[in-house]
């Protein structure tokens, strides 16, 4: 059995400019493998030090994983920026080229599709922040319920008041997290439509360090190449109406289209 496999970072035109890619994971060269009008970046790694039950158990290990997702996700950008490109998964591993090219050659009419697809924007990423110390402060001028739950305290007696004031509190962590979701939902709702396509993806986990609060969007656009200012006009208006009541927006990109890669291309090495 051979000792090396070979690693797969991304399917791409076969008329990609492959000259002077970045080092690919653990320092290794990159290089295309051509079916076709398709083709594979690679790059020969040692088979034992990417067995499936070892890389399951190491996954596990952030100083282990970070700097191969690094490296992966710099040639992935790299090819990305002179063309379409198809992100493989991390740890996509093949016995040999011909493993490759099988791949290229049983889904070439698919990837010849989601090349197209794909190819025709760039991935960008929006998360959006509710911080509640901000916005609870804003939610009578927000919610109609509040603002009148809020009101009636004030002029209450001190015994109602006690009781309005509880009222109160559970009415405005209710509220909250409506004008949040209707934040989030209106935002994505807007942006859609100037995108060729878009997903929400799950929420990240709650209690992040780096987190700025508690997040009620994470959504991805895939935004024409050159089309992206009537995007960033359209978020631009967003931020200026609901930053000041206590919202943040993370805006990044453009990335490879990793979102909307939708099949796995494995090729396995069992």
């Amino acid at each position: 059995m051979p000792d090396r496999v070979l690693y797969a970072y991304a399917v791409t035109p076969a008329t990609l400019d492959a000259a002077s890619p970045p080092s690919g994971i653990d320092d290794t060269p990159v290089r295309l493998v051509v079916e076709g009008d398709v083709a594979a970046l690679v790059s020969s790694v040692e088979r034992e030090a990417y067995a499936p039950e070892r890389v399951e158990l190491l996954t596990e290990e952030v100083g282990w994983v970070a700097p191969r997702a690094s490296a992966h996700d710099a040639v992935v950008t790299w090819a990305g920026d002179r063309g379409p490109v198809l992100p493989l998964p991390i740890f996509t591993l093949f016995r040999d080229e011909s493993g490759v090219r099988q791949m290229l050659r049983a889904r070439a009419a698919e990837l010849r599709s989601t090349l197209a697809r794909v190819g025709a924007g760039e991935e960008y990423g929006l998360r959006i922040f509710r911080l509640d110390e901000v916005l609870a402060k804003q939610a009578g001028t927000l919610s109609p319920a509040v603002e009148a739950l809020e009101r009636q305290a004030r002029e209450a007696n001190p015994g109602q008041r006690y009781l309005l004031e509880r009222k109160l509190e559970t009415e405005r962590r209710s509220e909250l997290r409506r004008i949040a979701a209707d934040v989030a939902r209106q935002s994505y709702d807007t942006l859609a439509p100037l995108a060729l396509e878009a997903v929400r993806e799950p929420l990240p986990a709650k209690g992040r360090e780096d987190a700025p609060g508690i997040a009620v969007l994470n959504a991805f656009f895939l935004v024409r190449r050159g089309g992206l200012t009537p995007f960033q006009e359209a978020l631009t208006a967003i931020v200026r109406t609901h930053e000041v009541h206590g919202f943040r927006f993370d805006f990044t990109g453009p990335w490879p289209p990793y979102h909307f890669v939708r099949q796995r291309a494995d090729g396995g090495t069992r």
